[in-house]
């Protein structure tokens, strides 16, 4: 009789031990975090103006400075400046163009919608180069972070526009989930 006790509680607890198991198997991994689902709130910003500090140390991460424009500018209304004064300048050299054409037409492209590119003069000296030398929509200013202070006094807000990609970091501690291309 002690026997079938026994079996009948086991019998009887069984739902209630296999339970949290037959939900983890069920569910995804979204679901084994204890924190639920990301809230979604997406307002609109008002107008603000911002200037964008750029000095890269290759000229290759202004691709990922195109993307982060875009993305910015997409849902932030205000005028847009970005001030140069780092290595990438000589992707903006004339002699330079044909090596950086696709990312050069793209920011030009956004000169012709409003965002100002202002290339730091001492930079400009520095790296070899003469106002001559640089592409015609790329203004030439006094001095990088003096300008980045100035547009800063004048309400501007700074945006560090080192930006790291971030396409495809999903896959970062799980290489094995990508999916081919």
């Amino acid at each position: 009789m002690k026997a079938r006790n026994v079996a009948f509680a086991l019998m009887a607890a069984l739902p209630f031990l296999a339970s949290p198991v037959l939900s983890m198997a069920e569910n995804t991994t979204k679901d084994m975090t204890p924190f639920g689902d990301a809230k979604i709130d997406m307002h609109k910003y008002p107008e603000i103006k911002r200037v964008y500090d750029v000095n890269y140390d290759d000229p290759k991460k202004l691709n990922a400075l195109v993307s982060f424009i875009k993305n910015v500018n997409d849902v932030v209304p205000g005028q847009a400046i970005v001030v140069l004064h780092g290595t990438e300048i000589r992707a903006f050299a004339k002699e330079n163009y044909e090596k950086y054409q696709a990312v050069v037409d793209k920011l030009a492209d956004f000169s012709k919608h409003g965002v100002e590119f202002r290339m730091c003069n001492n930079a400009m000296h520095a790296a070899g180069f003469d106002a001559k030398d640089i592409d015609g929509f790329v203004t030439i200013i006094p001095a990088g972070f003096a300008e980045i202070i100035d547009l800063q006094h004048k309400g501007y807000q700074v945006i560090n526009a080192s930006a790291t990609p971030v396409k495809d970091s999903r896959y970062l501690d799980h290489p094995e989930a990508k999916p081919k291309t």
